[in-house]
């Protein structure tokens, strides 16, 4: 599944959702997701917060097979920017 149809996805999934702020999710060489303002892109743009994994990893995370926490304690995701931001992200995607 490329980037393109996974940004696709969390956009119907923010349909009746807030999120505040701005978060990318940055695959490397695969590419970049970025919710803002309400949608998903994957069109890069500065955020408030960067959560950098791979796209196995993101794929994971997205369908609930990888917990969030463990995962930045075991190294699969390391996070810049807006913790805050970043703890908003279980609610968008619990």
């Amino acid at each position: 599944m490329a980037l393109h149809d996974i940004a696709a996805g969390i956009q119907s999934g923010l349909s009746g959702k807030s999120f505040d702020g701005s978060l990318k999710f940055d695959c490397g060489e695969e590419g970049v997701i970025v919710l803002a303002d309400g949608t998903a892109t994957t069109e890069d743009s500065d955020t408030d917060c960067t959560l950098r994994l791979s796209e196995d990893n993101l794929k994971k995370l997205l369908t609930g097979k990888l917990n969030p926490m463990t995962a930045v304690m075991m190294g699969k995701i390391k996070i810049t920017g807006d913790m805050g931001v970043a703890m908003k992200l279980g609610k968008l995607i619990g």
